[in-house]
């Protein structure tokens, strides 16, 4: 079955081989990985979802479309991971390796985003933990091969909105930008520092000041920022992720569906406590995911997808998406994201750790969030190599009485999405 691409085109386009628009899970199991099983449960996993068995194709009129792809999905015995829509992922967007007891799962984020991504490792898990352990996992909430799939897992919810409330036009001065104030210039080693917290107390922590996972993390960070440079002139603007299901009346979506609220550390919260800002944060993310404001969101994407498709070019296109980076990196100090509560049930029993890393656009510093196993995991992927970021997040945690697991320093290597510009 043909389907024509619509809300993937920014994320191709903004795809390069230096930063590739993919997603990457990382899962530590409790034991070594059985590759029989391995194979049995991305085969039944995939039966399970048609449409991320797809490959891409250019039509006539040079727009893109999926064609189905009835090869294998890939599994290498590497945490390399091979590259996406290439002949070594036999042409697929999404493909799985492991190593040892570690699983990796790649899928283009230009597919999906991560709460997509996590219906899928959700399935193998069932799969997968099944077959191992010998184990009977709860079916609750997993989608299983042989289900009914509904038309609105298939469907892009924002190429066929209508009646979209029209984006606003308000100018926003520049964000601080970390890269220019700690001269990281000449970084150019992209790193990602892993840290684990204590679920139960950081949740204890934010119900006793007002905050929430994503929102207090956000405020975190900003604090650390402004605690390094207490003389900056421009203001720390965190962007917060956003779904947009909701919004859109599309629960079941499979696309890519990721708004923003800008969160803004401005100079009358500083001698506020922390209670108090956690409370500020939290207005400012409940005004923007207001349905009409979210909508205003889905609005804009959806003109900047329109016009991307109108030009005749993959060079205009590219020109296009490197404009609105260019802009991202302007009015973004950092991007925080998280998902939600995992959710993977009986599974989560022989897990041992979680990550879950993608992009971030350009030069600017993503932090992505995971809860999984009793513990929340941070993930700082940063196109730079310095610690100093990390170091004073860390001593924010510290200040506030929370204490930390700094798990892991690597370097930030996710495959590459062949497409016409990347190769």
């Amino acid at each position: 079955m043909n389907q024509l691409l619509f809300t993937e085109y920014r994320a191709m386009y903004s795809s390069a081989k230096e930063h590739p628009t993919v997603i990457r899970i990382r899962i530590r199991m409790r034991d070594l990985i059985d590759p029989d099983c391995m194979r049995y449960a991305v085969d039944t996993t995939m039966k399970r979802y048609p449409y991320f068995c797809v490959e891409l194709n250019t039509r006539e009129d040079n727009r893109w479309e999926y064609l189905d792809n009835s090869r294998p999905v890939v599994i290498t015995n590497s945490l390399c991971g091979v590259e996406l829509n290439s002949e070594a992922s036999n042409y697929h967007l999404i493909a799985f390796s492991w190593q040892d007891n570690w699983i990796v799962m790649d899928v283009s984020h230009a597919m999906t985003d991560g709460t997509g991504a996590y219906e899928i490792v959700r399935t193998f898990l069932y799969y997968y933990c099944s077959q191992r352990y010998h184990v009977e996992i709860s079916e609750q909430g997993v989608r299983l091969a042989g289900d009914e799939i509904a038309v609105e897992e298939w469907e892009d919810p924002v190429m066929k909105a209508t009646d979209l409330p029209t984006p606003p036009r308000a100018e926003m001065p520049p964000a601080f930008n970390l890269v220019t104030a700690a001269h990281l210039e000449d970084d150019k080693e992209p790193t990602v520092y892993s840290i684990a917290v204590d679920e139960k107390e950081f949740m204890r922590f934010n119900i006793e000041n007002d905050g929430s996972p994503a929102t207090m993390i956000s405020l975190m960070l900003s604090r650390a920022v402004a605690k390094l440079f207490p003389d900056r002139e421009d203001i720390i603007r965190i962007t917060m992720t956003v779904n947009q299901r909701k919004a859109l009346g599309a629960p079941l979506a499979h696309q890519s569906l990721v708004g923003g609220a800008f969160l803004e550390y401005k100079d009358e919260l500083k001698d506020w406590p922390i209670e108090r800002q956690a409370t500020a944060y939290r207005g400012m993310v409940f005004a923007q995911t207001r349905e009409e404001v979210a909508l205003a969101g889905v609005a804009s994407m959806k003109g900047i997808n329109q016009m991307l498709m109108s030009k005749p070019t993959d060079q205009e296109r590219l020109a296009v998406s490197n404009a609105i980076g260019g802009m991202t990196e302007r009015l973004v100090t950092a991007t925080v994201s998280y998902v939600g509560k995992a959710g993977f049930k009986d599974s989560e029993d022989y897990i041992r750790d979680f990550r879950l890393w993608t992009s971030g656009s350009g030069a600017v510093l993503l932090l992505e969030i995971s809860a999984v196993g009793g513990r929340f995991t941070i993930d700082f992927l940063q196109p730079y190599s310095t610690s100093i970021y990390v170091n004073a997040f860390l001593r924010e945690l510290e200040d506030n009485g929370i204490k930390y697991d700094l798990q892991d320093v690597m370097k930030l290597d996710l495959p590459n999405v062949r497409y016409p510009w990347t190769e």
